[in-house]
């Protein structure tokens, strides 16, 4: 019996508490509109089932090595370029290292800090709410950014984390403050319902994804600070 509810409890996902609200509203309509049709029940049935699989939080097994930049987002790496970072997180005026992962309403959508380090500041700019996927998207969309405040072989880094609102998504919700010290793989917000997170890394940083490939929030090694060199990783 102990082996059968432990079976279940890893089998069943959790939900994050920012979706509480929608699934209480989707059990009401259920409920009340399935006394007057049963077709229209069913219909927000599924979408309250739907509900409840968009906001799974599920756990995640972290890489933990020096200098490794972890996926922030659930999703698809559909950008990598070199750019100029945003200017209201004065992380650089020269071009820096962007990896862009995008989430469609299918993906986990609660995001994760990609390296251990000190939140320097946190600034959102109110914007348009156009496809994510999109290249403009990071300049005219409304977004959040972040800056993270780490270390790599005793040099301090600094690495820019954006949320960006997309087409279907109308708030960006953070869990931490301006100040706060997080490790690697732990939860700093949420975006509902379809949105795009870039990740802004000093030139020279080994990238280790590739255009396409999907990408787990916490899991996936996004590139290497360290450059070049081949290394080994172990998880926790």
């Amino acid at each position: 019996m102990t082996d059968l509810i432990e079976t279940i409890r890893r089998t069943l996902v959790p939900i994050h508490k920012e979706g509480y609200p929608f699934i209480l509203i989707g059990i009401v309509l259920t409920v009340v509109l399935g006394y007057f049709s049963q077709f229209f029940g069913w219909i927000f049935l599924i979408l309250t089932l739907w509900v409840c699989y968009f906001f799974r939080d599920p756990e995640r097994v972290v890489p933990v090595g020096d200098g490794l930049i972890v996926s922030p987002a659930d999703g698809r790496v559909n950008l990598i370029s070199t750019v100029l970072p945003p200017p209201e997180l004065d992380l650089s005026h020269e071009p820096m290292l962007r990896i862009s992962v995008f989430m469609n309403v299918f993906d986990c959508h609660v995001n994760r800090v990609p390296v251990s380090g000190k939140i320097g500041q946190i600034h959102y700019t109110p914007g348009l709410f156009l496809n994510a996927e999109l290249d403009k998207a990071s300049e005219d969309n409304e977004r959040n950014g972040l800056v993270m405040e780490t270390t790599h072989r005793g040099q301090p880094v600094r690495i820019g984390v954006v949320q960006i609102a997309g087409l279907v998504a109308r708030r960006i919700v953070g869990f931490v403050s301006a100040g706060d010290t997080k490790q690697v793989g732990e939860r700093f917000g949420l975006i509902r319902f379809g949105s795009r997170v870039d990740v802004y890394l000093p030139v020279g940083t080994r990238v280790m994804v590739g255009l396409g490939q999907k990408a787990v929030a916490g899991e996936t090694v996004l590139a290497d600070l360290g450059g070049g060199a081949e290394r080994a990783f172990r998880r926790i």
